[in-house]
């Protein structure tokens, strides 16, 4: 793969980034933009933002969080507005750094979808597009059981040690603090369905129904109050993971989706 990967500062953290198949930018040629799940990081997207970018010819770009991955710990707990951070703080600048000044199409997978809901709702000049995958737009019921069962699971061991892979030394105030903020009563009351109307690029929206984290209600949501065009999504036999779950089904209504707009 013609790759590049490095490192950027912002707010004195080192973020880590990979360009993806940069060979196919051009003057006026969107970028992808991948955003990852809440236990996530780049090297868990594994090959899919190199098959998308490939398929269309579009370069992309994907990078670890703070606290993620091979990028900076952080010691600022989670809170009501960690995913706002990262849309209306961090994005942006990442996005300087790197000199990626063309319009983008957001790729983003669970916290990774919110992420790229939010930065659409507050930067709508930039954006072209958004795949949001297996997001939320409120807490439910459903998401903190889901939440509960990977604590426990991650209890067990062998989740831990997949995870501590990619997050080395950051996993469990990562785990830990990322579940504990969303099982919180602040966690319970956590939405950002008040952004949606502001979101003027379309959508398309993927989901599993048997996905453990979000009812279709997530889905209903979008369709409500995004003003913009929403594609659904919803995909039979399917869990949290689409992209990986359903990978060629999903890479075609991806690759169709972009190429329609």
């Amino acid at each position: 793969m013609n790759n590049s990967e490095g490192l950027v500062n912002v707010s004195g953290k080192q973020i880590y980034y990979k360009k993806v198949n940069p060979h196919f930018a051009a003057r006026e040629k969107p970028v992808l933009v991948f955003l990852h799940e809440g236990l996530g990081c780049t090297d868990q997207w594994r090959d899919f933002p190199d098959a998308l970018s490939k398929s269309l010819n579009y370069p992309a770009v994907t990078y670890d969080r703070v606290r993620y991955g091979k990028s900076d710990a952080s010691d600022k707990p989670f809170d009501n507005n960690y995913l706002l951070d990262e849309a209306f703080e961090y994005l942006p600048v990442i996005l300087k750094k790197l000199n990626i000044t063309e319009k983008i199409i957001l790729v983003g997978h669970s916290d990774g979808g919110t992420i790229a809901l939010l930065f659409a709702s507050k930067f709508p000049d930039r954006v072209l597009a958004i795949i949001s995958e297996a997001d939320h737009v409120i807490s439910e019921d459903i998401t903190r059981q889901g939440i509960e069962n990977v604590v426990k699971e991650y209890e067990k061991g062998p989740l831990k040690k997949r995870l501590q892979k990619y997050h080395k030394e950051k996993t469990d105030s990562l785990v830990y603090g990322w579940s504990g903020f969303l099982l919180s009563e602040e966690g319970k009351r956590w939405s950002i369905v008040e952004h949606l109307k502001d979101i003027e690029a379309p959508v398309l929206a993927i989901q599993g129904r048997n996905d453990k984290f979000g009812s279709e209600k997530q889905l209903i949501l979008k369709l409500q109050h995004i003003r913009s065009n929403v594609s659904i999504v919803f995909l039979d036999d399917c869990g949290h993971i689409p992209h990986f779950e359903k990978e060629k089904q999903v890479l075609h209504k991806m690759k169709c989706f972009i190429e329609g707009l």
